[in-house]
């Protein structure tokens, strides 16, 4: 009777398997590359929020704020997990 019990649930077994390779996993490896990508986010690089907005980071107010300017003399704060990509990045100061 084990047997059978067992042989019931392996489709089951197998489909969770499928979508953890297929799905889970490749959407958590994303989002680890976006909070990286956030986290290196400094003054100078040029970026895209979620919004659409595109703009300069000007200062990096604290851990979860940025602020961008988006314009000449126009500068918002920006949350930084609404960036949804860097543009073009500043060099490392050496």
């Amino acid at each position: 009777m084990d047997g059978g019990a067992l042989a019931q649930f392996l489709p089951l077994i197998l489909i969770f398997a499928i979508m953890y390779f297929l799905l889970i996993r490749p959407q958590q490896k994303k989002v680890k590359q976006h909070q990286a990508m956030v986290e290196a986010v400094r003054r100078g690089d040029q970026i895209i929020t979620q919004g659409g907005l595109i703009g300069k980071v000007v200062k990096v107010k604290d851990d979860n704020e940025v602020e961008v300017e988006l314009a000449e003399n126009v500068k918002v704060r920006v949350v930084k997990s609404t960036i949804a990509n860097v543009i073009s990045k500043t060099e490392p100061a050496n």
